[in-house]
């Protein structure tokens, strides 16, 4: 009960400003700096968690976001940054595998370290599939599954002790293969970002629909 409740604290109290940080090392600001300016029109972000992709939407492009993150105890810090911000911004404390939006309702999908800690990966993909309007995009930059066998070793064997400090990421989430199976036809790039190489190899790029 002592570790139950010790866990609860450090998810709530903790882990926000810990991911805050960790989301805002300059490495992986530039990564967002690749995808988050091409979003347009009707916007919905995967995984808005602490709001660190708002700075970068364009907002002569951008009409409408709409944030959804079941982790509740970020969207006090996501919320400043919307007001901070001046787009018209709605954060839903929901899961993407859940999600309350109409069919065909977006133009873009944003989606920045976000697949890592979602437990049913394909089951978000459906969903973004079903909002998107035909002709839109998925933007992604995701870390995920190394290409070296030696580092992909290390990534399993530090799993279990990185998951629980991390907010249930994986450290070994096989991206490309992920959109292939939910139905995307994905323009990607992929390398080692500075950093230890476990937590290092990054994917990023954008996404349609292959049907």
């Amino acid at each position: 009960m002592k570790s139950h409740r010790t866990r609860d604290w450090y998810d709530r109290v903790i882990l926000p400003h810990v991911l805050d940080c960790a989301c805002g090392i300059e490495p992986v600001r530039k990564q967002r700096e690749k995808v988050v300016p091409k979003a347009e029109g009707e916007v919905l972000e995967l995984g808005i968690g602490t709001g660190r992709n708002l700075p970068y939407y364009d907002r002569a492009r951008v009409r409408r976001i709409v944030g959804v993150d079941p982790a509740v105890q970020m969207h006090p810090l996501a919320k400043r940054r919307a007001r901070e911000s001046g787009l018209d911004i709605e954060i839903v404390g929901l899961p993407a595998q859940r999600l309350p939006l109409a069919d065909a309702s977006f133009d873009t999908v944003v989606c920045t370290f976000t697949l890592c800690s979602i437990a049913d990966p394909a089951a978000a993909l459906a969903e973004v599939l079903r909002v998107m309007r035909p002709g839109g995009r998925f933007l992604f930059a995701e870390h995920g599954l190394a290409p070296d066998a030696s580092v992909q070793r290390w990534q399993r064997k530090l799993q279990p002790y990185w998951g629980p400090i991390a907010g249930d990421c994986r450290l070994d989430v096989d991206v490309p293969s992920v959109l292939r199976a939910a139905g995307f036809d994905a323009r990607i790039e992929a390398r080692y970002l500075p950093g230890p190489r476990f937590a290092s190899y990054h994917y990023w790029g954008e996404a349609r629909s292959a049907c």
